[in-house]
């Protein structure tokens, strides 16, 4: 039997972002969502996630759910038997954009959610294409049913996370690193960068993704993640 498979959402988002990948992975595989909404601080909602999560599992984090997944994959190595890194960052948050996130944090206490995350989102997030506008609008559904609070702790917990450099270079498990090429916010450079550290990793750049390649291309993301999950564990 297959090992479970826990899917870690990106800022704002909840289980709808992978909404293509359960339907299809669901056959096969148990299947489960992990919200990254608790705590101010990386490590806090790590360490609460480990509570929850099966003995043993497969991983998958797309932005934040990415950067929690390599918290979880530093504290508990011998429980995660692979993990997939998609459209995310190992570096800790720079000064510049943990500054940009202040006036952010300000907006959305004064009741102005909806109109920060359609600022942000504009240059940053999606590849051009047919189905932009409607990706873009189950994003800010997503956002919205979080709400404020949930803006404001997991904006607390980027700024404040660790550089997980070191934790990718001990990465001793089958390891997707996933990107879209048109991704502003974690470019594809960064994504090279990241499976250079990992020594078992497999990089897939899908061409007509940006930031949510779970939603813009929901097939090839998703052939990626089957791919995946057949790879031969590493016996250590």
């Amino acid at each position: 039997m297959a090992e479970p498979l826990v899917f870690l959402p990106g800022m704002m988002c909840d289980a709808r972002l992978f909404g293509p990948q359960i339907a299809e992975l669901s056959a096969d595989h148990c299947v489960m969502v992990a919200p990254v909404t608790q705590g101010e601080r990386i490590e806090e909602i790590a360490s609460g996630l480990l509570d929850q999560l099966p003995a043993r599992f497969a991983l998958a984090g797309l932005s934040m759910g990415g950067i929690v997944a390599m918290e979880l994959l530093r504290r508990a190595p011998d429980r995660i038997t692979r993990i997939a890194l998609m459209d995310t960052n190992p570096l800790a948050e720079t000064p510049p954009v943990a500054a940009a996130r202040e006036p952010q944090i300000v907006g959305v206490r004064t009741g102005r959610l909806e109109q920060v995350m359609r600022d942000e989102m504009k240059p940053h997030y999606l590849a051009p294409g047919p189905h932009r506008a409607e990706v873009l609008e189950l994003v800010m559904d997503m956002a919205l049913a979080l709400g404020a609070d949930t803006f404001v702790r997991q904006s607390r917990a980027l700024q404040r996370r660790r550089d997980q450099q070191g934790t990718l270079r001990k990465c001793k498990v089958p390891t997707l690193v996933l990107c879209g090429a048109h991704d502003a916010l974690c470019p594809v450079k960064r994504h090279t960068f990241m499976a250079e550290l990992i020594p078992y990793a497999k990089l897939v750049v899908l061409e007509n993704a940006g930031h949510l390649p779970t939603l813009e291309t929901p097939a090839e993301t998703t052939q990626a993640l089957r791919d995946w999950l057949k790879q031969p564990l590493i016996l250590q």
